[in-house]
């Protein structure tokens, strides 16, 4: 007989390690807390159980699934069927679908696929590895507790309660999730930070010793304080790891939300919003934003909000919410224009130029380039200087360090020559940017020229935007502005940069930065 995988209720698509697998889900999973994305075929991210009762392949009854991963895909759609509403989703990298299994008889084998944990064998019961914590969910997690008097004293004493057992369930460890507390009330107070403590059981102290505050319940403002203070690296940040704020909130918040949220999806952090008892229809005429969760989140797709009807009888929203917070893959805001774009500089070296002016282009680059967070996992430069002739100066890979990157463009040496711009974006495009095509970050290509090209701009410009790289043109002295405009991207007049004099490439560094940021969060949105 085959054998097939005992699964939990919030096993997801993406927990299981084969093509096709065959499953056994367990019965009277509870509903309305699974998270199901799309119709037929769904997005990897969904709990297996769900879909197959969303499909009709089972019942809450339980029983045995067939799973075959397929590719990923865009618009998942939402379709309300057997008791389970499944949600939109824009993108997800694979999905899968669920079949019922044809007279098979089935036998549990007591491998259990457990989902906090992605199963990865046994786990050695050595008190070593519990120093170690849960290494399958690295995160730096802020708790922003409520300590207003909407919440009061009673309830506030619950709350610490549900934070704890979130916070033991998440498995904080060395090399685990790291958490802190900031209570929100009139004035947000940072109660511990990350680097205070890295065992469950000091935190729990710590979180057991929390005093209430009281006042008014400004949230938007301790979440702006949050994202902007909580995170540096001395503070206990870890580079390259999810930075999340789990915003807590009673009822609603006494000031605005928006501002925060955007300072935050800025700063890279993923906000959760978890509300409890939330405004009631008498109570809607005296919050201030009912679109306040929306604001707040990460992103409004239903994933980074959660819901509780009260802070009684909260156990069983534990685990549901320490899976999300524990879902690396969904974290898109720890994504920004700084840590997650591949810039490659496009350097005229013609007789034109000069030595003295090049100088100022090189650094015109360098402060452009200072700008982003280079590393193996973040954003990366290359350079590539022409004449009639093309010379890659150094590539996206050659690189991880910012220093070693403005070292680089420190000793790029002058060629002198004639002006190929059209050869040069060809040449770019084919051996810069075509290793990079399938990675992660946004391409961008910022040509700098002086003058006239002697070849065609405008069909290797429109190749390279065709292969997904953005382009900007900078034009100093005598470019021609058809020729800048041809090379840009659209919309024209906001990739098109142009100055009289080279001295006047600085003043357009943090220009040429926002243009940067802003392409990077309108292809996000």
């Amino acid at each position: 007989s085959l054998a097939s995988t005992a699964i939990t209720c919030f096993t997801r698509g993406l927990d299981l390690r084969k093509e096709t697998e065959d499953v056994l889900c367990p019965a009277n999973c509870p509903l309305w807390q699974f998270y199901v994305f799309g119709d037929g075929v769904y997005a990897s991210l969904s709990s297996i159980c769900g879909a197959a009762i969303h499909r009709g392949v089972i019942t809450n009854a339980g029983g045995a699934v067939r799973v075959q991963t397929l590719p990923g895909q865009e618009n998942y759609p939402a379709v309300n069927a057997n008791g389970i509403q499944s949600q939109v989703l824009t993108r997800w990298a694979s999905s899968f679908s669920v079949t019922r299994i044809k007279n098979t008889v089935l036998e549990a084998v007591g491998r259990s696929v457990s989902t906090a944990r992605p199963s990865t064998g046994k786990r050695p019961k050595k008190p070593l590895d519990k120093k170690a914590g849960n290494k399958d969910c690295k995160a730096d997690i802020a708790f922003l507790i409520d300590g207003s008097y909407n919440i009061g004293q009673r309830r506030f004493n619950l709350q610490k309660n549900f934070v704890g057992k979130v916070a033991v369930m998440l498995g904080i460890g060395t090399e685990g999730p790291h958490v802190g507390v900031v209570q929100a009330s009139e004035h947000p107070k940072i109660e511990f930070y990350l680097k205070n403590f890295t065992a469950a059981k000091e935190v729990l102290f710590a979180i057991k010793e929390l005093g209430f505050r009281g006042g008014n319940s400004n949230t938007g403002k301790a979440l702006k304080h949050t994202a902007q203070k909580f995170f540096s690296l001395e503070n206990g940040a870890r580079k390259g790891i999810p930075k999340i704020i789990v915003v807590f909130l009673d009822g609603w918040p006494s000031d605005d939300l928006e501002e925060a949220g955007i300072v935050a999806r800025e700063f890279g952090v993923n906000v959760f919003i978890v509300s409890v008892a939330k405004p009631t229809t008498e109570e809607l005429g005296m919050v201030q934003d009912i679109g306040f969760v929306d604001k707040a989140v990460c992103r409004n797709n239903g994933f980074f909000s959660y819901q509780m009807p009260t802070w009684f009888g909260t156990t069983k929203y534990v685990k549901p919410l320490v899976q999300k917070l524990c879902s690396h893959e969904q974290m898109l805001c720890s994504k920004t224009c700084y840590n997650s774009v591949n810039i490659g500089f496009l350097i005229d070296g013609s007789s034109s130029v000069g030595e003295s002016n090049f100088r100022l282009v090189l650094e015109f680059i360098s402060n452009v380039a200072k700008a982003f967070e280079i590393s193996d996992i973040g954003s990366k430069i290359a350079a590539v200087q022409f004449t009639y002739d093309q010379r890659t100066e150094f590539s996206f890979t050659d690189y991880t360090t910012k220093e070693k990157v403005l070292s680089a463009i420190r000793n790029i040496r002058y060629m002198s020559g004639g002006t190929a711009t059209g050869d040069a974006i060809s040449f770019t495009t084919r051996n810069v940017f075509g290793p990079m095509k399938d990675g992660p970050n946004k391409n961008f290509l910022l040509v700098l020229t002086d003058g006239q090209s002697y070849d065609d701009v405008r069909g290797p410009a429109a190749a390279a935007q065709k292969a997904g790289i953005t382009v900007f043109s900078v034009g100093v002295a005598w470019a021609p502005l058809d020729d800048l405009k041809d090379m840009a991207s659209e919309p024209r007049e906001s990739h098109t940069f142009f100055t009289r004099e080279f001295t006047g490439l600085e003043q357009m560094v943090p220009d040429v930065i926002r243009g940067i940021c802003k392409d990077f969060l309108d292809s996000k949105q």
